[in-house]
């Protein structure tokens, strides 16, 4: 289960503040006066030395890396390394823009075509391949990117969860007056009469009742967002949370007139869901994306690094920056991500931390300041807003009284 391999260490280890890399993505720039820059030395309130902090980050790394390969070897018959050494979807590799001869070139070459489709009409054709029996994943890309030079070839990287939680003896969190406001969450699915305005499944046994993607949607009620669109990319599959099926939730969402949504995901970078990002943006989207858990000497975190993606990192009820938080190529806002309560699965209270919790409330007070189509007065407005900005937080923190709602 995807579950298993959330970062469930983060609240044992030393609190230290880590620096962010500040600035807006490409794109969303553009709209807003351009990127300030990535700085990765560590400023400001560090809480510890030099040397300890270097020891929580080289302990966070190290824990990525134990995860990922107990995640991988624990579901090695759905689950390969590909050839970056990033989980995916075993046996499979996505071919883009897919035509007869390409298709005819890899059914020679032993592969076989499982599926051929367009991205839930965002004009984004892709093909499904098996890949050759007794081939690895990482040997079967390199024999079709060389059979079909120049074409996009790639496997299906899995994607996952940026936080934690965990029972907590705290008082039920109060909620804002709804508003009118609209926010789509892909991650996993919702319990049975959950408050959401719609919910789907892209992945086998979706939609499935989730205790992350259920705080999270606990945590949007709290700020008062009116309707909450719910895609499932895991569902029961413990290859879901792959890129295909994220790149199919942006379609569907767009497909239901949602025009902010929250991805609470990291994983690495794959050119069918940087298209299917770049596509729904143009198109008037607006993507905010977690920067991940795993500490500022973990690989840049995507889709938060895609451009012009609203990155986000957490803070603490101090308004420092989670130690524990990733990076992006570039971090727009923070918001926070820890000394949070939501309701979980089973009604009661949970505590949680990770950036995870802090993508959704900025992606809620996005959609609050949001009028129509004009998302430069939106990041105007947002920017306006935020407070205590600085290389470790951006633009500044959004959200900064939702806490107090929640």
């Amino acid at each position: 289960m995807k579950r298993a391999v959330l970062l469930m260490i983060a609240v044992a280890l030393p609190v230290v503040a880590l620096a962010q890399g500040p600035g807006l993505g490409q794109g969303l720039g553009s709209a807003v006066g351009g990127a300030l820059g990535r700085v990765s030395n560590v400023t400001g309130d560090v809480l510890h030395s030099t040397s300890t902090l270097g020891q929580t980050v080289e302990s966070l790394a190290t824990l990525r890396i134990d995860r990922l390969a107990t995640f991988v070897q624990e579901h090695r018959a759905t689950v390969e390394r590909d050839d970056t050494g990033a989980p995916a979807r075993a046996h499979e590799i996505l071919l883009l823009d897919p035509d007869p001869a390409a298709l005819r070139i890899a059914t020679d070459a032993g592969f076989a075509l499982i599926e051929q489709g367009d991205l839930d009409g965002l004009g984004l054709g892709y093909a499904r391949l098996r890949t050759p029996a007794g081939k690895g994943l990482s040997s079967a890309l390199r024999t079709l990117r060389k059979v079909l030079p120049g074409r996009t070839v790639t496997a299906d990287q899995i994607h996952f969860a940026s936080g934690s939680v965990a029972p907590s003896s705290g008082a039920a969190p109060s909620h804002a007056a709804p508003g009118n406001t609209r926010v789509g969450i892909i991650d996993g699915g919702v319990r049975p009469g959950a408050r959401v305005a719609d919910q789907a499944g892209f992945a086998k046994g979706a939609p499935h009742p989730d205790a992350h993607a259920q705080a999270i949607a606990s945590l949007l009620a709290g700020a008062g967002t009116g309707r909450v669109y719910v895609a499932d990319v895991y569902g029961t599959d413990p290859a879901g949370g792959d890129a295909l099926a994220i790149a199919r939730a942006l379609g569907w969402m767009q497909n239901h007139g949602v025009r902010v949504v929250s991805i609470s995901l990291v994983g690495p970078a794959n050119p069918l869901l940087a298209r299917a990002v770049a596509t729904v943006q143009a198109r008037g989207l607006v993507v905010v994306a977690a920067v991940g858990n795993d500490g500022s000497a973990a690989p840049p975190a995507y889709p938060a690094s895609y451009p012009g993606v609203v990155a986000v990192t957490g803070v603490d009820a101090r308004n420092h920056v989670l130690f524990e938080a990733g990076h992006a190529l570039h971090l727009d806002y923070a918001a926070p991500g820890a000394d949070l309560t939501a309701i979980g699965l089973d009604g009661r209270v949970e505590k949680l931390r990770g950036t995870s919790f802090a993508a959704p409330l900025a992606a809620s007070r996005l959609a609050a300041l949001r009028d129509g189509d004009d998302t430069r007065a939106m990041l105007d407005a947002a920017n306006h807003e935020a407070i205590a900005p600085g290389a470790r937080t951006g633009r500044g923190v959004l959200c900064d009284t939702c806490r107090k709602g929640i």
